[in-house]
């Protein structure tokens, strides 16, 4: 395609918006507006990498640095909405939601008798374990939701150490909403003093933790009052007992042992649906230097960046236009600058644009039937016979 057609538009500057490198290289290569919308250059970018999807090895063309589940395929972007869990020693990957780590009892020692105590203004877990002088893994948290699909009660139990991952606690229940006051009373329960032992109608929901953990501290369902020694399966009964806690920076891996990382990333694909957008702003995160662009071979709009200097004898537009021509026939992806333009600003425009591979019609080497040929990851240029150019970039870019 010709450069004119496409309108494009280079920047010389960052935009003051760039929330990463790789943002900013694509708004100043033209691929993107300063509002992340996609330009024609940009269309012409996922159009490629919507071809080269359909290859079994889509991912090792791009040489990202990615991590990647069943389903999942992740890119870390300190900029990203997606956290994930990673091991480094087994690559075990999972949305920070639903990862599972190794959990461990905190002790094994007797069960011991329930116990009422006063614990006056104690209706956070924080504020109960200052009172009592204990570590918050002796403590019974308490969470109160309603299924929206038939208005259960449900009454979940983790370890106070730990946070609820509501994620976990959908897939074993369906749909749920806080539950209000309201509800909360209703059924028998008191909101910052809440426990399971002797609630009726409710759904029971237990973190796999809970009846490991004896004797823990629990709400008396009546304010000011907790319950020492509470005992899951003695005390009250779950309903559901599964994982249900979200992981944390290194927490154990459920596979290997090691500590997992958490990592900020954004979403590649998702099963065979593939986010270009975001996979184009993984390519410019991962390959670019300080001149621009860097696409690795097949993964860009084009494979090859073909721009003229004007000649003061020779028609150089002229012949880039009959070497544009037969390098499509011969089934190149090549870009035309077919501008007006002083050199250095093609130049420039070239290393920005990030194509692999930069030929240049000029009149000195037309003269002896040549043209310029350079990789844009190298500073040395090459000089070659016209009647080689396409068995050349065919090796170079195919």
């Amino acid at each position: 395609m010709k450069y004119t057609d496409l309108k494009i538009q280079t920047q010389r500057e960052f935009p003051n918006n760039a929330r990463t490198p790789g943002f900013g290289w694509l708004v100043r290569a033209g691929y993107l507006t300063r509002e992340n919308e996609i330009l024609a250059l940009g269309k012409q970018a996922i159009l490629q990498l919507q071809n080269l999807s359909s290859n079994p090895s889509f991912f090792s063309f791009l040489d990202l640095p990615i991590h990647h589940n069943q389903r999942e395929t992740f890119f870390p972007l300190s900029t990203g909405s997606t956290e994930i869990t990673h091991c480094k020693s087994c690559n075990y990957t999972e949305r920070i939601e639903l990862a599972q780590f190794k959990k461990a009892s905190f002790s094994h020692e007797e069960q011991a008798s329930i116990e009422k105590v006063s614990t006056p203004d104690c209706n956070t877990i924080e504020s109960l374990v200052s009172f009592l002088k204990i570590p918050k893994e002796k403590t019974a948290k308490a969470l109160m939701y309603v299924r929206t699909s038939d208005s259960q009660f449900v009454f979940v139990v983790v370890r106070g150490d730990m946070t609820l991952s509501e994620a976990k606690l959908k897939n074993a229940v369906g749909e749920i909403r806080m539950a209000t006051a309201e509800e909360i009373i209703k059924a028998g329960a008191i909101a910052g003093y809440a426990s399971p032992v002797g609630l009726k109608k409710a759904l029971i929901v237990v973190d796999d933790l809970i009846p490991q953990s004896p004797n823990l501290v629990a709400g008396a369902n009546e304010t000011g009052y907790h319950l020492l020694n509470t005992n899951c399966g003695r005390d009250y009964s779950p309903e559901i007992v599964m994982d249900l806690v979200q992981a944390k920076e290194n927490d154990t891996c459920i596979n290997c042992g090691s500590p997992l990382s958490t990592v900020t990333s954004i979403v590649l694909a998702t099963g065979s649906i593939f986010n270009f957008e975001n996979i184009l702003l993984a390519l410019a995160e991962s390959h670019h230097d300080d001149k621009g662009l860097i696409f690795p071979k097949s993964t860009g709009p084009f494979d090859v960046y073909l721009m003229h200097i004007a000649g003061k004898q020779l028609d150089t537009h002229a012949k880039a236009t009959e070497i544009y021509n037969e390098l499509k026939n011969a089934g190149i992806a090549v870009l035309f600058d077919d501008r007006d333009e002083r050199a250095g600003v093609k130049f420039n425009d070239a290393d920005l644009i990030g194509c692999p591979v930069r030929v240049t019609v000029g009149e000195k080497a037309l003269q002896n039937g040549m043209v310029e040929l350079k990789l844009r990851t190298e500073k040395e240029n090459q000089i070659i016979l016209l009647e080689d150019l396409i068995s050349r970039l065919n090796a170079l870019v195919k």
